[in-house]
């Protein structure tokens, strides 16, 4: 990069000064010069303070990949707004929990959630109004080109808010992640190099923005001057990388496996320079599989949405490096001014070289904390600083995380994060369950899926396929147990806590 970042904005500012002609956004046959995306990010700045949204609040997006929503996180760092991006696969209950939640003033929706949110709306006092964004009923470009452009930019600070991504919460609801211009631009300025992404680079965003690894991933190529092309389905990518010759992509290891399955994927892919990798563990046999087939420089990606997406990564030297090649269990090394610690969590001592415990982090990439929820925001950051991630891991004497656990539990299901607490709370209020415990099992195309063990109520019998559609109702189908297996008794100990290690033993 030939600057650095103080504020998000300036991407967009820099760009338009330098390179006001130059493709910045591409989505299908549209495309906006850096020029014309000033102009519109000024607009929806405008069109969002005429529409009440001021300094502090908070506005949703939800819908499919769409630019639009890398304009509204753009809009929303120059007037200390608040963009909540809102997972479109979640379930009409998790959607009515994150907008109340978010206490969002406005939601912009896609067009083919627009008649799921009017279902909702009388359970959502705090939205004031909605625009309908896409189709035949488009009314997007119609607020923001009424707009006079914001010339005259109002003060921001670092520490301001203005993006909100939902964790999904140990608790059994989202979380909201507060991320700051100071946590994404660090992350930013960070990550650009690491990828390798100058003013050259064609980058493929085919991850869903409501993850940092859609938004953040974007916001890296457009740093640096490069063209970013938005991808609306995940179908998208390959034709897409073809047509622009993409240089940059990032894609889960499920998807990695989908993509293999299409005999023309490793000249598909030629193009790239760099393909990231992350969201959850490469399979070791999918990574020989991979290496053997593509010839493309892979880069894995280790991160969360509370550090604003990467925090360390392995390169392609060290993916293909024979001599070492116990690293390709590995996540890499730390990137940017991350620290790490590797702490006990019992004890929150560190642990030495080589042996295993908590992976803490600090950085300016670290989010404010989540919103609304000062308890869990003290049990996730500690008085110094120090973000605790949940996993555990060990770190070798020459730097390399290797991720062997997870602290709390977490599954991961191709890519998405998967709570137990938020499938558990679901099953508990079915009538035939009087205790449950949800645990990850592998599985061969996304890693692992929940999986459901139950104790019944007396005089209840198991019907697996039953008590699976109870969950599809409540929760999106991704986080939904794939299968269910009844016991007499949860293994529990002294103070009442479900063993789980123990209860994978059991059932698997």
């Amino acid at each position: 990069m030939t600057f650095r970042l103080s504020r998000m904005f300036d991407l967009v500012e820099h760009w338009a000064a330098a390179e006001p002609d130059h493709e910045a956004l591409i989505f299908g046959e549209q495309s906006w010069s850096w020029a014309e995306l000033d102009t519109r990010v000024r607009k929806a700045a405008a069109a969002l303070q005429a529409a009440g949204v001021s300094a502090g609040d908070r506005f949703a997006v939800l819908d499919k990949n769409h630019p639009v929503c890398l304009e509204l996180t753009l809009a929303a760092s120059v007037i200390g707004a608040v963009n909540v991006v809102v997972n479109f696969r979640l379930a009409e209950e998790e959607l009515v929990y994150v907008l109340g939640d978010s206490a969002a003033k406005l939601v912009i929706v896609g067009a083919e959630f627009a008649e799921t949110l009017d279902r909702l709306r009388d359970r959502l006092p705090t939205i004031q109004q909605t625009v309908v964004l896409g189709g035949e009923k488009d009314e997007y470009e119609h607020w923001v080109g009424q707009a006079e452009p914001l010339r005259e930019l109002p003060e921001t600070t670092l520490d301001d808010c203005f993006l909100q991504l939902y964790t999904s919460g140990t608790t059994g609801w989202p979380k909201g992640a507060m991320l700051t211009q100071r946590s994404m631009t660090t992350h930013t300025n960070a990550v650009a190099p690491a990828y390798e992404m100058d003013q050259d680079t064609v980058n493929i965003v085919a991850m869903p923005l409501f993850h940092v690894g859609g938004t953040s991933w974007a916001l890296g190529s457009m740093a640096t001057g490069g063209r970013t092309i938005v991808v609306r389905e995940m179908t998208e990518l390959l034709p897409e990388v073809a047509k622009h010759q993409a240089t940059h992509a990032f894609v889960v290891p499920a998807v990695l496996h989908a993509l293999l399955q299409h005999p023309k994927t490793p000249e598909l892919l030629s193009p790239l320079r760099v393909l990231a990798y992350g969201g959850s563990p490469m399979p070791a046999e999918l990574m020989n599989v991979v290496l053997e087939k593509l010839s493309t420089p892979l880069y894995s990606v280790y991160g969360m949405t509370e550090m604003s997406g990467a925090i360390c990564c392995l390169r392609p030297e060290e993916h293909r490096d024979e001599t070492r090649r116990h690293l390709l269990a590995s996540a890499g090394r730390m990137l940017g001014d991350n620290e790490l610690r590797v702490v006990d969590p019992t004890t929150g001592r560190d642990v030495p070289t080589g042996e295993l415990g908590e992976f803490w982090v600090r950085s300016d990439q670290r989010m404010a904390g989540y919103w609304q929820k000062p308890e869990a925001t003290q049990e996730t950051i500690t008085e110094d600083g120090w973000l605790r991630t949940g996993d555990a891991g060990r770190v070798d004497e020459d730097g390399y995380l290797y991720l062997e656990d997870r602290v709390k539990d977490m599954i991961i299901s191709g890519g998405e994060n998967i709570y137990p607490a938020e499938v558990e709370r679901v099953l508990a209020e079915h009538p035939d369950v009087a205790d449950v415990a949800v645990i990850g099992v592998p599985h061969p195309k996304w890693g692992e899926t929940p999986k459901a063990v139950v104790v019944l109520n007396e005089g209840a019998t198991l019907d697996e396929a039953a008590l699976i559609e109870f969950t599809r109702d409540k929760l999106a189908h991704y986080k939904c147990p794939t299968s269910v297996t009844a016991v007499p008794a949860l293994p529990r100990n002294a103070t009442g806590k479900i063993l789980k290690r123990e209860l994978r033993a059991q059932v698997q």
